[in-house]
């Protein structure tokens, strides 16, 4: 039985997440730029390369082997949202585009080769369009399938060409030298080369029926793969709707009232558009440039749904750069674009069937007063990561999310400020485990902890506690000592062990007092301080 193989065009940008960077931060070709993703670099450009940095170091180390790196988180959003534009354009000459990942996509072969004259002369033209949105350094495999191609196009960096182009029927023949790793996940490549299969000749070798009984489906997919036998097509995309708006201004306007008030039939369109196809959105990006040619970037997150009011209030405060005061700006504005991030269905979002009258109002309320004080003027409470508890307490905007960690600009990128919520999940060794106090002091607040006799309660550098614990103080007055009913601790908290400068080492106890309140304390040194009080 035969298998018909779809013939494939693969494009492939390199080090694609790190051309998106330099593309959102406005950063040159030739700088060193390495991305971070857990402390770790998740791509890094090819001038970084020279100096040594290499995927999977730590930030520490990338940065001793470059002084002069670029350092710069690692987004996959922004890598797919600056790989949309070139998608469109290639949609453009070659119709029917599928989007492997951002920086990769597959195309049918047989439309595009007919069209151009031939294969060669699809693969120039699709490279050409490329050249014109300043991308040089991509490269173009076409083979029988989607896997072979792709491996054509990533060989082509070892052939020193930018196409490479397997004939009809030759894809096994050019797969099979390749290593076994590039198919299946670690743990079956270990698996594979202790059974003596290193190559993917050697794995489709094996007899189909023997793979799928001892690995199942997912080994059985990958053996066809390897013997070039793939048998999946391209899916075509259908490309998205548009709802970006955009208003262009000539003069600049160097005013943010002048800005603000510009663009509110602007901020109408995009919602009166998005009202028409029953969609409310939740998180916006709104770009602004200026005419010295600074670009402003960042996501906004709205609690409910973004009315006109609520879109042209956050262009306002990104304008003003966190201040409440309308100023004059340093540059003149030419152009302000705002996009949807994310969009739902206006029937995930309808009023109960007796209204919401309490929520309503309190969304209100907080709204109008962050439209009047800005907006960092009204704050909700989150809970963040820490070992210490006042680390954990993390103010973030109203309609702001931590974990999006969306505070971000082309112009001046600070950190988010809030940390991510993910981080409370991530350990934490030394910090407090179960039911935490209900009141925190986010100030020191000293206290007075000694034995019965009245000695002050001391703890050895091997955590060994030096006397009992029977009087506590909650002011650190001698005149207003309890008697203690329940203690217990030590427990160790360290941090920065590895930097003597900043090192810190402390001891936490829970005491309950005769009159039934119980403590978080905690010894820093000499002195004791209340971090938190159970309510």
């Amino acid at each position: 039985m035969s298998i018909r193989l779809t013939r494939t065009i693969v494009l492939w940008c390199p080090d694609w997440p790190v051309t998106a960077a330099m593309h959102a931060t406005g950063q040159g070709t030739d700088a060193p730029i390495a991305l971070i993703d857990k402390g770790l670099v998740f791509a890094c450009s090819s001038a970084a390369r020279t100096e040594g940095v290499q995927r999977g170091l730590k930030l520490r180390e990338a940065q001793y082997r470059a002084p002069e790196l670029v350092v710069l988180p690692y987004d996959p959003v922004q890598d797919a949202r600056v790989f949309e534009p070139v998608i469109t354009r290639i949609e453009e000459i070659m119709p029917g585009v599928q989007v492997i990942r951002p920086g990769t996509c597959a195309i049918r072969s047989r439309g595009p080769s007919r069209y151009y004259g031939g294969e060669e002369q699809a693969t120039q033209a699709l490279l050409a369009c490329l050249g014109e949105l300043g991308i040089h350094d991509a490269r173009v495999g076409i083979a029988d399938g989607p896997f072979a191609a792709e491996q054509a196009a990533r060989g082509t960096s070892r052939q020193g060409t930018a196409v490479q182009i397997v004939p009809p029927d030759a894809s096994p023949a050019f797969l099979a030298p390749l290593s076994i790793g590039i198919l299946v996940d670690d743990r079956l490549a270990v698996l594979l080369h202790r059974l003596g299969v290193h190559t993917l000749g050697d794995f489709a070798a094996l007899p189909a029926l023997d793979v799928l009984r001892r690995f199942g489906a997912e080994g059985a997919q990958a053996h066809e793969k390897a013997g070039g036998r793939e048998n999946r097509s391209v899916a075509a995309r259908i490309p998205p709707k548009l709802y970006d708006v955009e208003l262009e201004f000539e003069p600049a306007l160097d005013r943010i009232d002048q800005v603000t008030f510009a663009i509110r039939a602007l901020a109408d369109r995009f919602i009166d558009t998005l009202r028409s196809s029953r969609l409310v959105c939740t998180a916006i990006r709104i770009e602004v440039r200026t005419e010295s040619g600074d670009a402003s970037e960042r996501s906004w997150l709205h609690p409910r749904w973004f009315s006109a009011a609520d879109v042209v209030d956050r262009v306002r405060w990104q304008l003003q750069g966190g201040s409440a005061i309308d100023t004059g700006l340093r540059s003149g504005v030419t152009r302000v674009q705002i996009s949807p991030e994310r969009l739902d269905s206006t029937g995930n979002h309808e009023e109960g069937l007796w209204g919401s009258g309490p929520d309503e109002r309190i969304h209100h309320g907080l709204t109008r007063v962050q439209s009047m004080l800005g907006h960092e003027g009204v704050l909700t409470a989150v809970g963040g990561g820490g070992r210490m508890l006042a680390d954990r307490q993390i103010l973030v905007p109203w309609g702001d999310r931590p974990e999006d960690g969306s505070s971000r600009s082309r112009a001046a990128s600070p950190a988010p400020a809030a940390a991510p919520a993910a981080a409370s999940a991530e350990p934490w060794p030394g910090s407090l485990q179960g039911l935490t106090p209900s009141t925190v002091f986010r100030r020191r607040h000293p206290v007075t902890l000694l034995t019965a006799g009245g000695a002050p309660v001391a703890v050895d550098d091997r955590g060994r506690i030096d006397g009992v614990p029977g009087r506590f103080s909650p002011t650190g007055m001698p005149d207003d000592l309890r008697r203690i009913t329940v203690w217990a601790g030590p427990w160790p908290v360290t941090e920065r062990w590895w930097d003597p400068e900043r090192a810190r080492s402390l001891h936490r106890f829970q005491v309950v007092d005769d009159d039934g309140d119980a403590w978080l304390l905690a010894l820093d040194g000499l002195d004791w301080w209340a971090e938190g009080r159970y309510d």
